[in-house]
């Protein structure tokens, strides 16, 4: 049984066929002009599903939207990211585009169900989910499902703040902060290998220079390496405290540090959480990596569809 899923984010649109047990079959990927708004996003869905759909039949669509949405209406809340989007009724223009029904969450939460039913959760209860992108966000999946509380209702950890300032997990944890921070740090100590890697390469994403620096065991990636997760640790303790998951799985593009980064994160989390509770959850990284929002939205569809 076939399926289409949609993944909105900030910077990239990606459509997919794929089969009601996760597997993907077709893709299409699409950069994201933010200067043409929600409107030249929605372009882009519309000249692109009628293939789609002809090639594969559908039964229904499943969308991941990077944003605060009504799962039950079909509605955006609002855009953090691109105009044009808020308060749009999303589900109803897309069903509108192909005659199928189509189905709504945030991608966070769609990215977590696919982790639950496909990738690292498979089999575990309950299951909390954390990805670390342009942005923080979060999941949590209990008995299976999507755990909403009142609408919008995702779980946004990304907005927990870390002190009484208002100092929020974002700006220690998302890509964009780690960033800046390795920015600042190769100016303080422009001597070390980090620092050598950021300044032989064009600006932008510096994250990406932590995996080689790591492997090579700079003491000044090692630190920021560190720091974030012993930001995002104390984060997830209070995830830890309120709804004692199973496991954490973490995600996102900072995740593609792999092991340091899940033992760090793993070493951490313990001296936050209460003795009552220890060890704690198992950390584990995302098993469907990229595909964790198409797998989750295909996932999606199929539960959706199944329900009614």
């Amino acid at each position: 049984m076939n399926f289409l899923a949609i993944e909105i984010g900030g910077s990239k649109l990606q459509l997919f066929a794929g089969t009601n047990d996760g597997q993907i079959l077709d893709r299409r990927r699409f950069p994201v002009d933010r200067a043409a708004g929600g409107e030249g996003i929605r372009r882009q869905i519309a000249a692109a599903l009628p293939e789609l759909v002809a090639k594969w039949q559908p039964r229904a669509v499943g969308i991941g939207y990077g944003g605060p949405v009504n799962w039950r209406s079909g509605q955006i809340a609002k855009s953090y990211h691109i105009e044009g989007w808020s308060d749009f009724p999303l589900t109803e223009w897309v069903s509108g585009q192909i005659g199928l029904p189509a189905f709504i969450d945030n991608d966070a939460n769609v990215a977590a169900l696919g982790e639950a039913h496909h990738g690292a959760g498979k089999g575990v209860n309950p299951i909390f989910y954390v990805n670390m992108g342009s942005g923080v966000g979060g999941g949590l999946i209990v008995d299976g499902g999507i755990y909403h509380g009142a609408s919008p209702g995702e779980v946004e950890i990304g907005h927990v703040r870390l002190d009484r300032e208002g100092t929020i997990v974002e700006q220690r944890c998302a890509g964009w902060s780690v960033d800046k921070r390795i920015r600042e740090d190769a100016e303080a100590h422009p001597d070390s290998l980090l620092a050598g890697l950021v300044r032989s390469a064009p600006a932008g994403c510096e994250a990406r220079h932590l995996r080689e620096a790591l492997t090579e065991r700079d003491p000044r990636a090692e630190a920021i390496l560190g720091e974030t997760m012993d930001w995002l640790a104390f984060a997830l303790s209070h995830v830890v405290q309120l709804f004692h998951p199973d496991i954490i799985v973490v995600g996102g593009g900072l995740s593609l540090l792999g092991e340091p980064l899940r033992a760090r994160l793993a070493d951490s989390l313990p001296r936050f959480v209460m003795d009552a509770f220890l060890p704690g959850p198992r950390i584990a990284l995302a098993g469907l990596g990229e595909d964790a929002v198409p797998v989750g939205a295909l996932t999606l569809a199929a539960k959706r569809t199944a329900v009614g």
